[in-house]
């Protein structure tokens, strides 16, 4: 025997289990949505990196090549500019020693010149003629060197004379 309650339980039960399959319907159909949503992104992904692939990678190839010449280019202009700098700051560096000794000479001769100054007439007179027989010395030496020219010449011209002179007896004797 089946009374009323054991009906409605049975049918409440039964409604239970139509709503949680239900439930569980939608819940899947909620999943396949979003599945599909994600489906739709890793699509619309994966064609934009095919599309890439096929096109976007040779622009991006030819745009790395290119500015991987320039690079090249720049590091060339670079080594170019360095080399000019180096020169350039070495031609400064001479000019600036060259100044640098030209400034001092003339410190010291001004430092010379006050020193000069304070010292009494004998002194003076000494470095005076200290300087005078620096420049005959001079005048002297290049005479020197000039007579030694001029006695070397003069020495070779005699061994050719003499050689000279040496042929024409020789060729007398001969006759």
């Amino acid at each position: 025997v089946v009374t009323r309650d054991d009906v409605e339980e049975s049918l409440k039960a039964v409604f239970q289990f139509v709503k949680d399959k239900e439930q569980l319907l939608q819940d899947l159909c909620s999943q396949i949505e979003e599945t599909k949503k994600i489906i739709a992104e890793k699509q619309r992904e994966r064609d934009y990196w095919l599309e890439y692939k096929n096109v976007g990678s040779k622009i991006h190839a030819e745009k790395i090549s290119s500015l991987e010449k320039d690079i090249e280019e720049v590091k060339c202009e670079l080594e170019r500019t360095e080399e000019y700098y180096r020169e350039a700051l070495k031609v400064v560096k001479e000019e600036n020693q060259k100044l640098f000794d030209r400034h001092m000479k003339l410190l010291s001769e001004k430092a010379l010149k006050n020193a000069v100054g304070y010292l009494d007439e004998h002194c003076r007179r000494e470095i005076e003629e200290n300087e005078w027989l620096k420049e005959e010395v001079k005048i002297y030496r290049k005479a020197h060197s000039d007579l030694e020219a001029s006695v070397q010449l003069l020495e070779e011209e005699n061994t050719s004379l003499v050689a000279k002179l040496i042929d024409i007896k020789l060729q007398h004797l001969r006759v």
